[in-house]
């Protein structure tokens, strides 16, 4: 997609969207819709802008086909008009990306997030990364969003001068960077085209990145306390910034201890713990001990948010 829709659709992509879990049927190990759909009205009763499935905290590596399906198709019937569902594509391929973000256009999602291929890392040059980029983007029914994945994961970076260039194909809206890194974040700000939307994805630096410039961010905190994730958009928004510090404070801990600490299995030990469906990650991820859970726990308690 590209032109009026795709603009359309960078503008709303500010605030805060959340990456969703893939709650797991206990005993047949299945998504469990159900669950996923409970979990996502939780969320959505929060201001937040949007949902992003299939993600790294979706453990989308992890997915069957038809599950990833089920999660957008059951996102995209729960959000309402205004704000958006953005469903993780990035494959290995440049085939099997196009292939994933028209099955997620047909599912119901907005957009579409891409990590690069980083299987044959050695050989992805700027070159070869621009040219994949640009067939997606060129072939997607959906606006694309560049993600830049943790580094810690098995990915690789994506260069200032790439994302720019990137940043100008009409189909390509915007990135979500979870390096970590402010002053990396802060180049891709001053290199990008106007209307490129900048997300950060660490939500220990959702106050620092808004004071840089970007545009919002899609965090995994924002699964623990939704609230005050948009909360923090909208008053950094108003201006009211020691109030937004405030709350960066509270919910920086949960970021780095529990969403960067601990992963996905600890992120799910604590969607327990507040009262929705975290359940058990797929193996080959195994569930945080009974110490880590306590120690979720008291983070949890510390920075204000009830537990059961």
């Amino acid at each position: 997609m590209s032109g009026p829709q795709a603009e359309s659709v960078a503008l709303a992509l500010t605030g805060v969207l959340v990456p969703v879990t893939s709650p797991f049927d206990p005993v047949t190990g299945d998504l469990d819709v159900v669950a996923l759909r409970a979990n996502l009205t939780r969320l959505l009763a929060a201001p937040l802008q949007g949902l992003v499935v299939a993600g790294t905290t979706g453990e989308a590596a992890l997915l069957a086909p038809d599950e990833r399906k089920a999660a957008i198709r059951a996102a995209a019937e729960l959000v309402g008009d205004g704000r958006l569902v953005i469903a993780g594509t990035g494959a290995e391929s440049t085939r099997e990306t196009v292939r994933l973000s028209v099955e997620a256009a047909e599912a119901g999602a907005d957009a579409v997030l891409v990590q690069p291929p980083a299987y044959y890392r050695s050989e992805m040059s700027d070159r070869l990364l621009a040219l994949h980029y640009h067939a997606v983007a060129d072939s997607s029914p959906l606006p694309v969003v560049l993600y830049q994945a943790p580094l810690a994961y098995n990915t690789l970076e994506l260069s200032t001068p790439l994302v720019a260039q990137l940043s100008r194909h009409p189909g390509i809206v915007g990135i979500k960077d979870s390096r970590g890194k402010l002053p990396a974040l802060g180049e891709h700000l001053d290199a990008v085209a106007d209307g490129f939307r900048v997300l950060v994805g660490n939500g220990a630096q959702l106050y620092g990145a808004l004071e840089m410039g970007a545009d919002g961010g899609i965090l995994g905190v924002a699964n623990l306390v939704p609230a005050e994730t948009a909360e923090m958009s909208r008053l950094h928004g108003e201006g009211r910034h020691r109030e937004t510090g405030r709350i960066q404070e509270r919910i920086g801990p949960l970021h780095k201890q529990i969403v960067a600490g601990l992963g996905v299995p600890g992120v799910k030990a604590a969607l327990d713990l507040v009262g929705a469906s975290g359940g058990m990650p797929r193996p080959p991820l195994a569930p945080v001990d009974s110490s880590s859970v306590e120690k979720i726990r008291a983070l949890l308690r510390r920075a204000g948010t009830r537990t059961v």
